[in-house]
C-alpha cells in the first residue's frame, strides 16, 4: 500500500510539473492597440511587428486594434479585450496631452492582473509608476528635435549653401514649421529644439533660422520666439498641402518669404513638397526650384522623396528596432518573468520603466 502511495504521489508530482511547464510555453495572448492605422509611421511599426509576431507564433497570439483617432473608441476596444481575455495590452494611446485615459486603461488592466505597455506616443511617469506591470517603449521625445537642428545647422554650413538658401541675403534664413499634434511631447520638442539647436550650432556663421511670416502664431504657446510659429498641420499630409496652398496664395517660394520647410513628420514634409511641386518647385528635375525640406521617421516615401532630389533629410525614427523593443517585454511576460527583465542593452530612465529607442540623421547615405 505504501509503494502505490509512493507512486501516486511521484505520478501527480510529474502532472504538476508538466502543467507548469506547459502553462509557461502556451502562447500568450497579445491585444495591440494603434492610435490610427492611417498614420505613414505607426503602420511602419505595425507592419514590422505583424513580422515578427507571425516568426513567434509559437509564443503568441494576436489581435490588432485600429483607434482611428478616436479616443473613447480605443477605451472601449481595451475593455472589450480585458473582458474576452487577455495576457497583454500593447497601447499606442491617442490623447496624449493628459493622464486622464492612460490611467483608465492602466486602472482597468491593473484590476485584473494584466501588464501594459504603451508605445511611441508617450505616458507620464506618474501614469507608468502607478502600476508594477506598466511600461513604456519610445523615444526622447526632445532628441529628434536636437537631431533635427544638426541636420539644418550641417546642411547650411555646406559649401555655398548659406548664399544659395538665404534668397534675399539678410542673414536670416526664414522657416516654414509644420506642427504635430497640440499637447503631444514629441511634437513640442520637434518644433522647439530643432530651430533652438540649429541656431546655437550656427551661431558663429552670421546667419540664423527665422520664423517666416507664411507661419500662424498662437499667442498660447511659450513665448520663446520659436513656439508660438507654426503650420498645425496636425501630424498629416493632406492637411500640411492644404495649408502650404494657402501660405502660397500670399507669399512667394522665390524672394525669401520660405526659405526652407521644417516638419515635426515626414508626412507633413511631403505634404508641403506635394504643393510646392504644383508651383514647380522640388519635382527633382530643376535644381535652381528647390527648397530645402526636413522631416523626422525615415518612412519609405520620404526616403525615396530624398533619393530623387525633392526632400533634403529626415530624421529615422527606428520602427523595426520600435517592435522588437515592445516584443522583447512580450516575450518577458509569456516566459512569466518581470517585465522589465535583462533590458540592461537597452536605455532604460531612471526611476521609472521607460525604454527610449534612439534616433538617427538620415540623408540618404
Amino acid at each position: 500500500m505504501k509503494k502505490v502511495f509512493l507512486m501516486v504521489i511521484a505520478f501527480v508530482m510529474v502532472l504538476s510539473v508538466a502543467s507548469v511547464a506547459m502553462a509557461q510555453s502556451a502562447p500568450a495572448q497579445v491585444d495591440v492597440f494603434f492610435y490610427d492605422y492611417s498614420d505613414t509611421y505607426i503602420g511602419s511599426v505595425r507592419a514590422s511587428m505583424e513580422e515578427q509576431l507571425k516568426a513567434l507564433s509559437d509564443k503568441f497570439t494576436y489581435n490588432f486594434y485600429d483607434g482611428a483617432s478616436n479616443q473613447g473608441t480605443q477605451t472601449q476596444q481595451v475593455e472589450t479585450a480585458l473582458t474576452r481575455g487577455t495576457d497583454l495590452l500593447i497601447v499606442n494611446i491617442v490623447t496624449t496631452g493628459s493622464d486622464e485615459a492612460a490611467q483608465t486603461i492602466v486602472d482597468a488592466a491593473k484590476e485584473q492582473d494584466v501588464p501594459v505597455v504603451f508605445f511611441n506616443r508617450e505616458v507620464s511617469d506618474a501614469v507608468v509608476n502607478s502600476y508594477e506591470k506598466c511600461a513604456f517603449v519610445g523615444t526622447d521625445a526632445d532628441e529628434a528635435g536636437y537631431m533635427q537642428g544638426q541636420m539644418i545647422a550641417e546642411f547650411l554650413q555646406q559649401d555655398g549653401n548659406f548664399e544659395k538658401y538665404d534668397l534675399n541675403d539678410d542673414k536670416l534664413v526664414s522657416y516654414v514649421m509644420f506642427r504635430g499634434e497640440l499637447g503631444n511631447a514629441e511634437a513640442f520638442g520637434r518644433t522647439k529644439y530643432s530651430v533652438q539647436n540649429a541656431n546655437e550650432l550656427l551661431k558663429d556663421s552670421g546667419y540664423q533660422l527665422d520664423p517666416s511670416k507664411a507661419n500662424q502664431t498662437d499667442a498660447t504657446q511659450e513665448q520663446d520666439g520659436i513656439s508660438p510659429y507654426y503650420l498645425y498641420g496636425n501630424w498629416s499630409a493632406a492637411n500640411a498641402k492644404n495649408l502650404m496652398d494657402t501660405a502660397l496664395t500670399t507669399f512667394t517660394l522665390d524672394s525669401g518669404d520660405i526659405e526652407i520647410i521644417i516638419a515635426n513628420n515626414d508626412d507633413q514634409a511631403l505634404g508641403a513638397i506635394e504643393s510646392m511641386n504644383e508651383q514647380g518647385y522640388n519635382t527633382g528635375s530643376d535644381s535652381e526650384k528647390y527648397i530645402p525640406v526636413f522631416g523626422v521617421d525615415a518612412t519609405a516615401v520620404a526616403q525615396d522623396a530624398i533619393k530623387n532630389g525633392k526632400m533634403t533629410g529626415t530624421i529615422k525614427q527606428d520602427a523595426v528596432g520600435m517592435a522588437a523593443g515592445i516584443l522583447y517585454l512580450a516575450q518577458n511576460v509569456q516566459a512569466g518573468e518581470e517585465l522589465l527583465a535583462n533590458t540592461e542593452d537597452y536605455n532604460v530612465d531612471e526611476g521609472v520603466a521607460k525604454i527610449r529607442i534612439p534616433y538617427a540623421i538620415y540623408t540618404g547615405e
